[in-house]
């Protein structure tokens, strides 16, 4: 059995990022120390009674991973582009039969899968951290999982994440450092991070009906991106301009 293209690609690139320890430690750690800390201040905020704005802050909380969805593939994405060009080890790939769309996408599902897991088990621990807290002070009922967290875990925050890929791919292919390309995708996290204080000052209601308008326009924004993605991914231009 032929093995889907893509598949391969991204399975080279997580091989890659797996030996690249500073990525994995950013990448695995930035959740679990989140989910750790905001356990910590919901414990103290639970010591003097359940909040009456629970149901704010723990939706806010929970967008935090959404918006860590949006940051952490960047570093992947820039990196699997120019940091291969900077190592000498993309043109052999750019070189081969491969499309421009089965490399991108490749390497976009490398990009992918280790942020947007990562993000689900910080999320899942924070969430049983915070069942436990609120059974023992007295709520009478499991908080997590609701409706409101669905629609935050499963749909808005991969939709977040690939719309940092696309931004990665585009800065990837117009800049030569992986520094440089790693900060233009960072500013994909500046809308999420205006709609996590709307929302933690009650201005943005994280409601089912909220949340999945929302998640309408950051698709709308993917699909555009992933045509303008495409089209700045010039294989030739890299291969002879790039030096």
């Amino acid at each position: 059995m032929t093995t889907w293209m893509p598949w391969k690609i991204a399975r080279k690139e997580l091989k890659v990022i797996s030996r690249k320890r500073s990525i994995l430690i950013y990448t695995v750690g930035l959740p679990l120390l989140i989910s750790i800390a905001f356990t910590i201040v919901l414990s103290g905020q639970i010591t003097n009674g359940i909040p009456n704005t629970l149901s704010i802050g723990a939706e806010s909380i929970i967008y935090v991973f959404v918006v860590l969805a949006t940051v952490l593939p960047s570093t992947i994405a820039a990196y699997s582009i120019v940091g291969e060009k900077v190592e000498k080890t993309l043109e052999p790939l750019l070189a081969t039969p491969m499309t421009d769309g089965e490399i991108l996408l490749g390497k976009s599902i490398a990009a992918f899968i280790p942020p947007i897991l990562s993000a689900w088990v910080g999320a899942v621990i924070f969430m049983a951290a915070a069942d436990y807290l609120l059974l023992n002070a007295g709520l009478g009922y499991y908080y997590f999982p609701n409706w409101n967290a669905g629609v935050m875990l499963l749909l808005l925050a991969p939709l977040a994440a690939v719309l940092s890929i696309e931004v990665a791919v585009i800065a990837s292919s117009r800049v030569t450092d992986v520094r440089g390309a790693n900060q233009i995708a960072g500013l994909m996290f500046i809308p999420f991070v205006v709609v996590f204080f709307a929302g933690a000052e009650g201005i943005f209601a994280f409601t089912i009906v909220n949340l999945l308008i929302f998640a309408g326009v950051v698709a709308a924004v993917d699909v555009a991106l992933s045509f303008l993605s495409r089209a700045t991914f010039n294989r030739e231009e890299i291969l002879t301009k790039w030096k």
